[in-house]
């Protein structure tokens, strides 16, 4: 019997090693793909990765911009998902004012700052406050923007500068759904996953303690747990 592909998304500057816990746990029964998210628009991103799964049909999660990813997928090819997984995410269009903050961050990546960037406007906001002075944990975040780049920076930076809402889209949504969010996310708070649970038709909204907007690494079992659950539900 051929086995189930789950596909993860993950969140802004980040790859793999965002879900290694999660994959760690969950590779001995899926076919696991962590696609490069670099379109710059939510949108040709959604589109690329669904061109690069070959199952016809396959569970997914997104982190984060991931998320956001996620949740266009499901409009363009709906047939296509069995089950999804909003992690830490927000369905909303980017907050007035980012506009400006975004085209600033652009600029700085571009002249060769992108280190600063990521260390002193990005990682102070992604973690729980227990987990502010967890060294190897902020390292690795700083090690995966790093190694994903300044192109990489803009083009996913343009993508969520000029995202749509979607909540028309989850209000369509008919898979069985995870809303999962960090208790301390301070960039995709916890109202705001109540408000995505509420549009959903067939959602179960998860609470992750000492975690911030990081939950996949902040605290890896009730991530974990909270997949499991959801990959067990039947498929739409």
């Amino acid at each position: 019997m051929a086995r189930e592909t789950l596909v993860l998304l993950p969140g802004m500057m980040c790859d793999a090693r965002l879900f290694a816990p999660q994959i760690e746990a969950l590779q001995g029964r899926f076919d696991i793909l962590v696609p490069r998210l670099e379109a710059p628009s939510i949108r040709a991103m959604a589109q690329a990765v669904l061109d690069e799964v070959v199952a016809k049909r396959f569970s997914l999660a997104g982190l984060s911009m991931g998320g956001i990813v996620a949740i266009a997928m499901t409009d363009i090819a709906p047939d296509r998902i069995e089950r999804l997984a909003l992690l830490d995410t927000n369905h909303l269009a980017d907050a007035p004012g980012r506009f400006e903050i975004r085209n600033r961050q652009i600029k700085d990546v571009l002249a060769g700052h992108l280190r600063d960037v990521i260390v002193d406007e990005m990682k102070p906001v992604y973690l729980a406050g227990a987990n502010r002075t967890n060294l190897p944990l902020l390292d690795l975040l700083v090690a995966m923007a790093m190694d994903c780049g300044a192109d990489m920076f803009v083009a996913q930076s343009l993508a969520l500068r000029d995202r749509a809402d979607q909540s028309a889209t989850l209000a369509a949504c008919k898979q069985p759904t995870l809303v999962l969010c960090g208790e301390e996310d301070e960039l995709c708070p916890l109202d705001r996953h109540r408000e995505m649970a509420g549009l959903l038709e067939n959602s179960e909204l998860v609470i992750v303690p000492d975690a911030g907007h990081i939950s996949t690494l902040e605290n890896p079992a009730t991530v974990i747990a909270a997949l499991e659950t959801w990959l067990a539900r039947p498929a739409s």
